[in-house]
């Protein structure tokens, strides 16, 4: 994925789309089609294991490798990263509970750290509402079972009544385990000076 790429869609979306593409529910192909060796038989079957992969990442399962390396991954984690940029946003502790791990870290552009206890007590106390909680400019690379996502996130709104407003830089580093890609551990940078915004 490249910088100021359009964002991509959640695993819900995903799978409503791949799933309007597919001729046949579920992703079946007829028997006479699949000894066609076409381009679209290769594109049917392509979207089949998308439609499958999604299906799993709904369901909190592990995702199957895709048989084409750097495409699907990068696609779980990018729409699992934006799912959580939006459950913080709604200040939604089960949905951050879900995939952060349980030795989850934060560092941010102060030094402080955070822990996954933190941020759900956070969220339910619900001090922090926001109007904007979004990011841009997100890459998503993968090594392995490791990926890490790099955004550009823009938050505004108040914490206990306080308005703020920033920009920051963050990387998202997410693990894939036995349950599926699990957030392990973000770093933020200090809050970019109005005039680099």
């Amino acid at each position: 994925m490249k910088c100021g790429h359009q964002r991509l869609r959640t695993a819900t979306h995903l799978t409503l789309a791949v799933s309007l593409a597919l001729p046949l529910a579920g992703g079946d192909v007829p028997a006479s089609q699949t000894s066609k060796p076409a381009p679209a038989q290769a594109e049917l079957n392509r979207s089949a294991q998308i439609l499958e992969d999604a299906r799993a990442y709904s369901a909190g399962g592990e995702r199957a490798r895709s048989s084409e390396p750097g495409t699907s991954d990068e696609s779980v984690v990018s729409a699992l990263d934006t799912e959580y940029q939006a459950a913080v946003k709604r200040n939604d502790a089960t949905t951050m509970a879900r995939i952060l791990a349980d030795d989850f870290v934060l560092v941010t552009g102060r030094g402080t750290t955070h822990t996954k206890a933190d941020l759900l007590k956070e969220a339910r106390e619900g001090k922090t509402q926001y109007e904007h909680q979004e990011d841009s400019n997100q890459t998503v690379r993968i090594w392995g079972n490791t990926a890490v996502v790099t955004a550009l996130l823009w938050a505004k709104g108040a914490d206990n009544g306080r308005p703020f407003e920033y920009r920051l830089w963050f990387s998202d580093t997410y693990v894939r385990t036995a349950r599926g890609w699990r957030y392990v551990f973000g770093q933020a940078s200090l809050a970019l000076p109005k005039d680099a915004q």
